[in-house]
């Protein structure tokens, strides 16, 4: 029996600063979507594989939360000039385990540079507060860590989204066991090196590899006081209930339905090209993926452009693979039972194949117009480089679609009208509203995070809601002078 050479050393955890055996010797295969090539294994973790990164992160708190803040962002600063002169390498390793466009892998780096630097200001974020609150009284509140939390990531951004709590936890002294998808392990790892090099102290940040069985030991320990979640709302749910029935604090994001409402007043080429960028980039494989469009009123034009630019979105070329051949089928699987339903393909990404890489998961830009509520193909999220294309006679008709849907992550409207624009922010049951943005991402410090069952918990998980997630506050009353005058007060 011949036996694959893997094209990555087989993946370990990282404890205490250095790569370890995993205490339990079950692993599973990892995948690339871009070919289908194995390219590397991991272990399938246990408790006590988390147990035993838990306990070094436990070691490590004491000293890192007594260091001063303004000294642990030097080793941040240090750690942003790393990633910039490893973008092409950890681009590379994006691309390789999860199927995006060179491209989409590097922008990913790019941000998650950005949520780096803004870890960096967070010395002038939470300087604190102080006022005499008598005479010869005085009050001061104070951020303080939390202690070992745990970052749990899913597979469609395997720099950016640890880059969402990794820099922004740490930095306010808390230590953290990350948890990457099984799916796309190789990026953490990496992380991690990055981090120990520009002198992160040993045990403050661990990678535990895993299946459900670590999520679930994540959501039990009890050392472990919060709990970050990006992934599918099923387990989002699952894994807010079981963390907070824990007594943690927990914030998990879950999926989407995000809806385009298009106008016949809205420009033309520019609604064309943003919407096709959002219902394709990353191969749709993002929380804030347009794939439903809903036109409103006389918008036939439109479409068509739409369906011009999409035809310019070419698989294996600016148009990557889906994470595994499960997704694909799923994805196919939509598209086949809306046709069957009465809606009508416009552009079939069905069955797309990539010379030289036939047996990578590729799913091709797909169109389909004349979607109605109750297909499946407008109640759940695809996950693929599809859009829906559903018609109303007016802007109320469209925001009833959009907040009739149980998710909130983002909704978007395309117009030239400032007040029709202004309706839709007031109106959309939506955390993340885009206008003539088929992709409304807020920039740091601005914070990422939906409503409904987009999100799960308090506070956002980054930019500046995220310091009173991953900390909590100390209030200190103080008299030094026994010849004050007493009252209730003091």
């Amino acid at each position: 029996m011949e036996v694959q050479t893997l094209k990555y050393p087989a993946i370990r955890n990282y404890v205490a600063g250095h790569s370890v055996d995993n205490a339990s010797t079950v692993t599973m295969d990892v995948f690339s979507p871009l070919n289908g090539q194995l390219i590397s294994t991991l272990p399938l973790s246990n408790a006590a594989a988390l147990d035993a990164a838990v306990q070094a992160a436990k070691a490590a708190y004491p000293a890192w939360a007594a260091t001063p803040i303004k000294e642990r962002v030097q080793i941040f600063y240090r750690y942003k000039t790393l990633l910039e002169r490893d973008m092409t390498a950890l681009a590379d390793l994006v691309r390789e385990e999860n199927g995006k466009t060179y491209d989409e892998a590097r922008a990913e780096v790019e941000k998650a540079i950005e949520l780096t630097e803004f870890a960096c200001s967070l010395p002038q974020l939470i300087q604190g507060e102080f006022l005499e609150v008598s005479k010869g009284v005085e009050a001061r509140a104070e951020r303080k860590p939390l202690g070992v939390v745990a970052s749990i990531a899913p597979f469609n951004f395997p720099n950016m989204v640890p880059h969402w709590t990794i820099p922004n936890a740490i930095v306010l002294g808390n230590t953290m066991i990350l948890k990457p998808s099984e799916q796309v392990p190789l990026s953490a790892i990496k992380i991690a090196e990055l981090l120990k090099e520009a002198g992160l102290p040993d045990g403050v940040l661990n990678v535990v590899n895993g299946d459900r069985e670590i999520v679930e030991a994540i959501c039990d320990h009890s050392d472990i006081q919060a709990v970050s979640f990006v992934g599918s709302t099923k387990i989002a749910k699952t894994v807010y209930i079981r963390a907070t029935s824990n007594l943690k604090r927990c914030v998990a994001l879950g999926g989407a339905k995000n809806h385009l409402m298009v106008l016949p007043d809205a420009h033309p080429e520019m609604t064309a090209s943003n919407v096709a960028a959002s219902m394709s980039g990353c191969a749709g494989q993002r929380c804030m993926a347009g794939s439903t469009m809903v036109g409103v009123g006389a918008v036939d034009g439109i479409v068509a452009k739409i369906v011009e630019e999409a035809r310019k979105i070419v698989a294996g070329q600016n148009l990557g693979s889906v994470i595994s051949k499960e997704a694909k089928e799923r994805i196919e699987q939509h598209i086949t039972e809306a046709e069957a339903a009465g809606a009508k393909v416009l552009l079939d990404g069905r069955h797309a194949v990539v010379p030289g890489h036939e047996d990578g998961y590729y799913v091709g830009a797909t169109v389909i117009d004349f979607v109605t509520p109750d297909m499946r193909i407008a109640q759940e999220e695809v996950f693929g480089p599809v859009l829906a294309i559903m018609r109303t006679n007016t802007l109320d008709e469209a925001l009833a679609i959009e907040n009739a849907n149980p998710y909130g992550n983002a909704a978007a409207v395309f117009t030239s009208s400032g007040s029709s624009a202004r309706y839709v922010m007031d109106h959309a049951n939506a955390g993340m509203i885009g206008i003539n943005i088929g992709v409304p991402v807020p920039r740091e410090p601005f914070s990422f995070g939906g409503w409904g069952d987009s999100k799960f918990g308090a506070c956002d998980i980054t930019g500046k809601s995220s310091i009173e997630f991953w900390t909590q506050l100390k209030k200190t009353t103080t008299k030094w002078n026994p010849e004050s005058r007493v009252n209730w007060m003091s």
